[in-house]
């Protein structure tokens, strides 16, 4: 199972969807679990490891064909283990709204605390180090080269920031909001103003 994700992940090569994007989301994913921890950690676990097996920019289905792999490989590999691949399958089709859902239509309970915090861990990079958010914003711009024409994906990138910045709320849980909301809003305008 890890070496048929390994093998998803490496392609096509990816500047930012890669490895190194989920071993981030695993120091999310253990920030919470110490924090106001998870309902259901094995479904968020595997959930964060799949998200974006499938990955080719400029395509509309990579949530839906990531959450396929990942009920596959579960249904393959996973036999009698307490997961629901459904579950798993549904968090990952969640992350193609980013940015388009309210933390309300999560509904309440548990379940819907692990989707929004499921959800934030992977919009962290939004509140990270300057540093840090530059690269990831270079490593997204690299990763449409050659799908997309610069001034289109430029054009949207600017337009998919400003729309994260209008939202009163960038993070969708309380746990990410007080920790990250005010860095990722000094990110994003920075990189809105050099999109100009």
């Amino acid at each position: 199972m890890r070496e048929a994700l390994e093998a998803a992940y490496a392609t096509p090569p990816r500047a930012y969807h890669h490895a190194g994007h989920i071993n981030q989301l695993m120091v999310q994913f253990r920030e919470v679990a110490s924090g106001p921890g998870w309902h259901r950690p094995a479904d968020v676990w595997l959930a964060l490891l799949y998200h974006d097996a499938v990955y080719d920019a400029g395509r509309g289905d990579n949530e839906a064909r990531s959450a396929d792999l990942a009920r596959e490989h579960i249904d393959r590999w996973l036999v009698g283990v307490d997961v629901d691949a459904n579950h798993v399958a549904a968090l990952i089709e969640l992350t193609a709204r980013h940015g388009h859902i309210d933390g309300a239509e999560l509904g309440e309970g548990p379940d819907a605390d692990d989707a929004r915090h499921f959800l934030d861990c992977d919009m962290a990079i939004l509140g990270a180090p300057p540093d840090a958010f530059a690269a990831y914003d270079r490593a997204i711009a690299a990763e449409y080269r050659g799908h997309v024409p610069a001034w289109l994906y430029k054009l949207n990138r600017k337009r998919f920031l400003k729309a994260l910045l209008q939202r009163p709320r960038l993070y969708l849980s309380d746990f990410f909001h007080q920790r990250l909301d005010a860095q990722a809003r000094i990110n994003l305008r920075r990189a809105v103003t050099h999109k100009q």
